[in-house]
């Protein structure tokens, strides 16, 4: 009787611990309901909260902008202000309706990323003279650039940032790129070599469209700069440089779309491709550095010897050395190249300032050899180069990011606020430039740039503060030394096959190339 009792007793137990089908249910349901509304709110919160407490903090300033759509932003409203023809001012629209509206400083957003644009000089200032490690570069320029700009110098940020400046910045300082100009007039005279050898095949004055020859002397340039005689082998990356720089003409951060990148899609793909080609090239002629006998004297080796440094666990070595590759010969092949285009462009618009070259250049050079000394002592020059940077600068914005919560004199800036300053606009205002700030007219540099505009801030061609470009020596001189060299051979008028249009992908440059009428002197 015991027993029987005891096992009765067991059976109703383990029954009655058991719940009951629709409890089970219920409690599912309750905790499927609660994990949908925290996905919810975290979507919700890093969608729209995030973006929107940093935009009250600066509305609050009295900074304001239009109100963007949560998953896209302000992308929608910017395409259906996208003109059909680009021409100088027409670029963004956008930015010139906005400002009219909000003032030179407002708030719009791409996606989930939030900006501040800038066109204010008082603002300028401060950002050119903060030099604090807690602005550096946005953190999509990495993500939406990884492939061509990698963790070089102009992605990274605070200590990685600063060893890779310390180690590669004063090598293109004045006195390095003084005894580079030999070189580059020895690679200008080989471009005008081509050029004679065209025109005496022709007979005459030639339409010539310019874009490759130029990219090919700023090629050689900088390739002999960085991998010393090995630089026929790194000719190779800079066709390759090109063909990805097209193949990411749309980026993600413009277009709205988010995680676009890691996709397999056709285009990604010839993307992932040109970057592994590049990388392996670039290895290639590291492994030929290292294991030659004698040290070259040139900037591979010295980025070689410092990736062997204390730089941090979040770049290798190889990383090091060819995405600083990449940082260094990109810009500084295809951005000088695109602001040659545009000067032999205006040159060419503008022949009283070839003659006024020629001369100068007749004056100073006595029939020698050009050198540096001598492009020194040419004002008319710089001038014009000057002007050209100026009104057709190849980059469209200075962009910055707040790392940390800041303060640029009376404005508090939140922790993750990407800034951009669009250079057209600063260098084309008419109240500070003058009414005749969107056509060519060297002759307002001719006392200097401070004397050519009401603020010396409104001038940054090659940006400013603490990451102003290493290579701005560099570059100028090289766009002297082709001016000089191609204005004292050849007369240059506009073909008329030439189109004006200019198209915005990591560059403002000539959508058709530039066609010039090309007559020996």
């Amino acid at each position: 009787m015991y027993n029987t009792y005891k096992y009765v007793a067991s059976i109703d137990t383990s029954k009655a611990i058991q719940p009951a089908p629709m409890d089970s249910i219920i409690v599912a349901t309750i905790f499927s309901a609660f994990g949908f509304c925290s996905f919810i709110v975290y979507l919700v919160h890093v969608l729209w909260l995030n973006g929107e407490n940093r935009r009250l903090i600066l509305r609050r300033q009295g900074i304001e902008g239009p109100l963007p759509a949560l998953l896209l932003g302000n992308v929608p409203q910017m395409k259906r202000m996208l003109p059909s023809h680009h021409r100088l001012m027409s670029l963004f629209p956008y930015f010139t309706q906005w400002t009219k509206r909000y003032g030179q400083s407002f708030l719009f957003a791409l996606g989930r990323s939030q900006f501040m644009y800038v066109a204010d000089t008082n603002f300028v200032r401060e950002i050119n003279c903060f030099t604090s490690l807690d602005m550096g570069k946005p953190a999509y320029l990495r993500k939406d650039r990884g492939a061509l700009l990698g963790k070089g110098l102009i992605t990274t940020n605070g200590p990685v940032w600063y060893y890779q400046r310390k180690t590669i910045a004063p090598h293109l300082f004045m006195d390095r790129v003084k005894d580079m100009t030999e070189l580059m007039v020895e690679f200008g005279g080989e471009l005008v070599k081509s050029w004679d050898n065209i025109i005496e095949a022709n007979s005459g004055i030639v339409d010539i469209r310019v874009d490759d020859y130029v990219r090919r002397f700023t090629s050689y340039v900088i390739s002999k700069v960085v991998f010393g005689d090995d630089w026929q082998k790194g000719m190779e990356i800079f066709p390759k440089s090109l063909a990805l720089i097209n193949a990411m003409s749309s980026p993600t951060i413009l277009t709205g779309v988010p995680f676009y990148r890691y996709l397999p899609s056709k285009n990604n793909r010839e993307i992932w491709r040109l970057e592994k080609e590049i990388h392996s090239t670039i290895m290639g002629i590291v492994k030929k550095h290292t294991e030659s006998e004698t040290a070259c004297k040139d900037l591979l080796q010295v980025m070689i010897e410092d990736s062997k440094g204390n730089v941090e666990p979040s770049i290798t070595a190889d990383e090091f050395i060819v995405d600083n590759c990449k940082d260094i010969c990109i810009p500084a092949s295809e951005v000088t190249a695109v602001s040659a285009i545009w000067g032999l462009m205006l040159l060419a618009s503008h022949p009283e300032w070839q003659t006024c070259i020629r001369a100068e250049v007749s004056q100073v050079c006595k029939g020698g050899d050009l050198n540096f000394d001598m492009l020194h002592k040419m004002k008319a020059l710089k001038m014009v180069v000057l002007e050209v940077l100026r009104l057709y600068p190849a980059t469209a914005f200075v962009s910055r990011q707040a790392l940390q919560n800041l303060k640029l004199g009376d404005v508090e800036i939140p922790k993750g606020i990407n800034i951009w300053l669009w250079m057209l606009e600063l260098h084309t205002d008419p109240k500070i430039w003058g009414t005749d700030s969107e056509k060519f007219n060297p002759e307002r540099f001719a006392n200097g740039i401070s004397r050519a505009c009401k603020s010396r801030q409104a001038y940054i061609p090659f940006g400013l503060g603490a990451r102003v470009c290493p290579g701005q020596s560099l570059d100028m001189t090289e766009l002297q030394v082709l001016f000089a060299l191609i204005v004292s051979n050849f007369s240059l008028a506009i073909a008329p096959s030439y189109r004006h249009s200019l198209q915005y992908a990591l560059l403002i440059e000539p959508e058709f190339g530039v066609n010039l009428l090309i007559q020996k002197i």
